[in-house]
């Protein structure tokens, strides 16, 4: 019995059907359109989230503000309080400014001088405290102006719009010292100008009430505790005297220690000696 065998020939073999470039482009199109959208999706969907962080972010700030509100007005006795503490120590709140590293950079000698006589520094919230604020500056009678008070407030109005006003300087004859300038304070190690423009020039100043660092510095800084300025100074001559005493104990603990090398060497050589004597007896 003869077998057949049936030959594989190109014409009947079977083969894979093959992709078109044509195909394998449109495929890769789709997968990237399909990538597209999906992110974009991802990306609306994120704004909204976005959203609601927002608006929760502004109810924040309106229970905060209401909460800053309520504070405010029961801080107001205690403020009082210290101000008529404050009244009681000489020179308490021109050593307050000169012991603050930025407002110090801005005094000469003349300004110091003038504000020795001022008495009581105030700054005042508005109601609305978002609306702005006031800093009213109290003074003794003095050779310089005839100003009991002089005062600047800031306002931003209901477009955001920052501005500022202040009370006129009434200058006494050849006592303005906006009109010129002064060498700086001995205190102020920071700046070598040979002249520099007066403190009283930043009630002239309504350039950019946005942008006033004086005025931010006084209310944020100043203002909820001066005293850590009036007692700067002790602080620091406190913390120079316990370095003279630490350096003191260190060059006594040196000291001793010397000494008890000496007296050391002392004994060893005492030993030597003693040690000599009997090998010679030794050898005697």
């Amino acid at each position: 019995m003869r077998q057949s065998f049936w030959l594989k020939t190109p014409e009947n073999m079977a083969t894979p059907a093959k992709t078109t470039k044509t195909e394998g482009k449109n495929n890769h199109e789709n997968a990237d359109e399909q990538a597209d959208k999906e992110q974009q999706e991802a990306i609306e969907q994120i704004d909204e989230v976005q959203n609601e962080i927002d608006r929760l972010n502004e109810q924040a700030s309106e229970e905060i503000l209401k909460v800053e509100q309520k504070y405010n007005k029961l801080r107001q006795p205690y403020f009082s309080k210290r101000s008529d503490l404050i009244a009681k120590i000489p020179n308490f709140w021109v050593t307050a400014f000169v012991n603050h590293p930025q407002i110090s950079a801005l005094l000469n000698e003349e300004d110091e001088e003038a504000l020795q006589f001022l008495t009581k520094v105030e700054v005042q919230e508005f109601e609305d405290i978002k609306s702005g604020y006031k800093i009213n500056f109290y003074f003794d009678g003095n050779q310089y102006f005839e100003n009991d008070v002089i005062s600047k407030e800031f306002h931003l109005n209901d477009t955001g719009e920052p501005s500022s006003k202040s009370t006129p300087i009434k200058w006494k004859a050849g006592k303005d010292l906006t009109k010129k300038s002064s060498t700086p304070s001995k205190g102020n190690r920071k700046r070598n100008l040979e002249e520099q423009e007066s403190f009283f020039c930043w009630f002239t100043d309504h350039g950019d009430a946005g942008a006033d660092e004086l005025g931010e510095v006084i209310k944020d800084d100043i203002w909820p505790n001066p005293l850590q300025y009036y007692l700067a100074s002790e602080i620091e001559e406190d913390g120079g005297e316990d370095e003279l005493d630490e350096e003191g104990m260190m060059d006594e603990e040196e000291g001793d220690e010397e000494d008890f090398d000496e007296d050391q060497e002392e004994v060893e050589g005492e030993d030597d000696e003693e040690g000599g004597e009997e090998d010679g007896e030794d050898e005697g």
